[in-house]
């Protein structure tokens, strides 16, 4: 298979063939998202070095960088009505700038896998959104897919907490600072679902290289402010080489990779079914969280993901209909 946006598979024996464009649209949603929970799960130590703002503000400026060349506006596209600019003002005050500094200040306060579990969340609240602002038809597969991962946070937030600190920066914050954390990343899931129903309008006048630069654009202007104070009052000597890399892939998959394969396949997915993609953050968040950050995952944890990848088949294998009599 050959770089992003090409759809053909080409086998051993010379012959190729092409994807189903469907499929190809699941691919880089699926990848999107799991990129999203890696980067998530890669956080909590930066988060636990830099100053909150300070470590949004390199996200956004290391994206700045790399997507320069996609902010000029080509000249296929139309110019943008005043609608349009205020869908992008949302997208990235909702979907980038609030959601990043919720989620980091949330996985702070508590830990990847928490984060991971409260995330799950974010397909529910994608499908409520998408049937009240897009008017969307929400098939009863996307219903109980949804349904799956509400279950799921319902065993979490009953059963025992298993996945408590056992690092030297995963120590979960004590007393209210917990549930402040939980709150935080409740108000990042809401983002998050905005993100998704808001980018699916934009897909339909902007390319998806051109929302994620001019996305990122507007979360570097809301940013700097706070971002310039916090490095006038951070020691950067402290900072290791090996420290800079993971800023360097933080700030490329949270604000180039990730926006760009979402947008893509946006394009040709309702956003409710896409909604439904995001399941992989939490699960990549988890799986970052145990084997990278040293956290631990008990049986609650393992049923609840169970059901999420069990409600992300029901919403995306086809359905096998009977043929016409």
């Amino acid at each position: 298979m050959t770089w992003f946006g090409v759809e053909t598979v080409r086998l051993s024996m010379g012959k190729a063939f092409r994807l189903p464009p469907l499929l190809v649209s699941y691919g880089y949603l699926a990848l999107s998202m799991s990129l999203v929970g890696t980067y998530i799960a890669l956080t909590k130590p930066l988060a636990v070095i830099f100053p909150l703002f300070l470590l949004a503000w390199m996200r956004f400026g290391v994206g700045g960088i790399a997507m320069l060349r996609w902010l000029r506006r080509p000249s296929s596209e139309p110019l943008l009505s005043r609608t349009t600019h205020g869908l992008i003002f949302l997208e990235s005050f909702l979907g980038n700038f609030l959601f990043t500094v919720c989620m980091i200040a949330g996985v702070r306060l508590t830990s990847a896998v928490t984060a991971g579990v409260i995330l799950s969340f974010i397909p529910a609240a994608v499908a409520i959104m998408s049937r009240l602002f897009l008017k969307e038809e929400v098939s009863a597969r996307v219903w109980g897919a949804v349904a799956c991962g509400v279950i799921g946070i319902g065993l979490l937030s009953v059963g025992p907490s298993e996945h408590v600190g056992t690092g030297p920066v995963l120590a979960e914050g004590a007393g209210s600072q917990v549930w402040v954390g939980y709150l935080l990343l409740l108000v990042a899931v809401f983002c998050e679902a905005s993100y998704a129903v808001i980018g699916k309008k934009l897909t339909a006048v902007m390319s998806p290289r051109r929302i994620s630069a001019v996305v990122n654009l507007w979360s570097l202007v809301l940013t700097t402010p706070v971002g310039l104070y916090a490095a006038l009052h951070f020691d950067f000597s402290v900072v290791t080489s090996g420290t800079w890399v993971l800023v360097v892939f933080y700030g490329l998959a949270a604000s180039v990779w990730t926006v760009w394969l979402w947008m893509t396949g946006l394009q040709g997915v309702p956003a409710s079914r896409a909604g439904v993609f995001m399941v992989m953050m939490p699960l990549s968040a988890a799986l970052v969280g145990v084997v990278v950050l040293g956290e631990t995952l008990g049986n609650t944890e393992f049923m609840a993901f169970g059901l999420a990848l069990a409600g992300l088949l029901l919403a995306t294998l086809p359905m096998h209909r009977k043929p016409a009599t």
